[in-house]
């Protein structure tokens, strides 16, 4: 039986409380994982003292192990630490819903008045800006990243496997933390961890916070591991994570594009380490080359529409699943087919992430301090480097030049890009945007928004 606190004992916020905090972060939650890692920092270590500063990092760094979004699944942690299941689940979909209506209905507008010259200008000058963004998070991350001579070789074998070979993204990460395990056995250091804990903001703050003081006081016993817990937690999430896309696949046949979306975009919830930025290449290949899904600038449209949605960046992957349904709807509404397929794939992109956050957090004490588990982090983490330069030069292809063919030298592969006919009016915009983003630091919508402006007047979009 708990024993009961003394009066001045810490207590706990309520649930309604700490629901309207984390309705608060969701709806503000813009600037991408630093931007919304920091704004839980600023909210829940130094504003309310909730959490302190050493076991917030540790959440964290437990997060950037796991595929999928980080700051979605921080939020799904820190809620299941304050009030179990329930809290983690209302902190996980607060932070995830309202970009995700945003983004359903910004691509209910890209599908009705895509064709119309002043939207036309807007998505012409936004192309431009996401170019840029994406140029500046791979600069960003590789001077967190590439720490090693080891780690910089990863990265660049990395770019020339998706970029030469089109291996497949997971296999990839497979490779990359399968050399990372390894090399710390031969040379230690070679892949030493990056500072994940950086993005929160400042480290300087060592004060415990509530819930650091109620768990001293084992008051939360929900946190102590179970087998019988995580038995429960697997026999819960797997049914509802994948029974939808079994479902799909019962009722439609493997082939209908239901099931190729659920299928899909499940694969990539397990493999998307490194954030949205590193998963794109792979997704934008996949939906553009290898379903059909999309041209190519259209997955630069979803991406500038999700730069501009509170949430994660992940949720370009809602733009993706609903123009897959809404060009494939079968006997539904092609809106209504759109809407279904957006939902799909909301639904098994973040389900997992609160799966491997039940599962997992009473865990994470276990993976703390290991260095082979570190040494294989931080090589994943340097080939994101390359995935990442992968996608800015396929986006800067498709956004600078109106023509790109590829050659095959003597009939055999690789197949090298051959650019014609730049466009100087994309140039232009790309160029501004980088200058905004990296000489004066300006922030991403005003970028996103300058460059829509601009885009309206090149085109002549008045």
């Amino acid at each position: 039986m708990a024993r009961e606190l003394e009066p001045s004992a810490p207590r706990l916020p309520t649930l309604g409380e700490a629901t309207r905090i984390w309705a608060r972060i969701g709806f503000l939650s813009f600037g991408g994982p630093a931007g919304q890692i920091a704004l839980m920092h600023k909210e829940l270590v130094e504003e309310r003292r909730w959490i302190g500063e050493d076991r917030f990092l540790h959440a964290l760094n437990y997060c950037m192990l796991l595929p999928g979004p980080e700051a979605q699944q921080l939020a799904v942690y820190i809620g299941w630490l304050m009030h179990r299941t329930i809290g983690g689940l209302i902190a996980g979909l607060l932070f995830v819903l309202p970009g995700a209506l945003v983004m359903l209905g910004l691509s209910i507008l890209y599908v009705t008045w895509r064709h119309v010259p002043l939207i036309d200008g807007i998505f012409f000058g936004v192309k431009a800006a996401v170019l840029a963004i994406v140029i500046e998070a791979g600069l960003r991350i590789s001077r967190r990243a590439l720490k090693t001579g080891a780690m910089v070789g990863v990265a660049v074998a990395a770019f020339a496997g998706i970029f030469l070979f089109k291996l497949p993204f997971p296999l990839i990460v497979l490779l990359a933390g399968l050399a990372g395990w390894f090399g710390d056995r031969i040379r230690p250091g070679w892949f030493a961890k990056t500072g994940a804990g950086s993005a929160a903001g400042s480290a300087g703050m060592a004060d415990e916070g509530l819930l650091d003081r109620l768990l001293a006081r084992g008051e939360l016993d929900h946190v102590r591991p179970s087998w019988r817990r995580a038995a429960g937690v697997l026999a819960a999430w797997l049914p509802l994570w994948l029974g939808p896309v079994a479902l799909f696949w019962l009722a439609a046949g493997s082939g209908s594009v239901w099931t190729q979306i659920g299928g899909f975009f499940s694969a990539m919830a397990v493999v998307t380490f490194g954030g949205a930025y590193a998963a794109l290449a792979y997704v934008a290949q996949a939906a553009v080359e290898g379903f059909g899904w999309l041209a190519p600038g259209e997955m630069l449209d979803g991406l500038g529409l999700a730069e501009t949605t509170p949430g994660p960046l992940i949720l370009v992957l809602e733009f993706v699943g609903f123009l897959a349904a809404f060009r494939a709807p079968g006997s539904l509404p092609p809106l209504a087919a759109g809407g279904l397929g957006a939902l799909l794939t909301v639904w098994v992109t973040f389900a997992p992430c609160f799966l491997w956050i039940f599962l997992g957090a009473s865990y994470v004490e276990a993976l703390r301090g290991n260095r082979a588990i570190s040494a294989a982090l931080g090589a994943i983490t340097a080939a994101v480097v390359g995935v990442i330069a992968n996608l800015a030069l396929w986006f800067g292809l498709h956004v600078l030049f109106r023509e790109v063919v590829s050659l095959s030298f003597f009939g055999m592969s690789p197949e090298v890009p051959v650019l014609t006919t730049l466009d100087w009016r994309a140039a232009l915009l790309a160029a501004g945007a980088a200058i905004a983003l990296l000489r004066f630091k300006l922030g991403m919508v005003l970028v996103l928004a300058a460059c829509a402006a601009a885009g309206i007047v090149l085109k002549g979009g008045f």
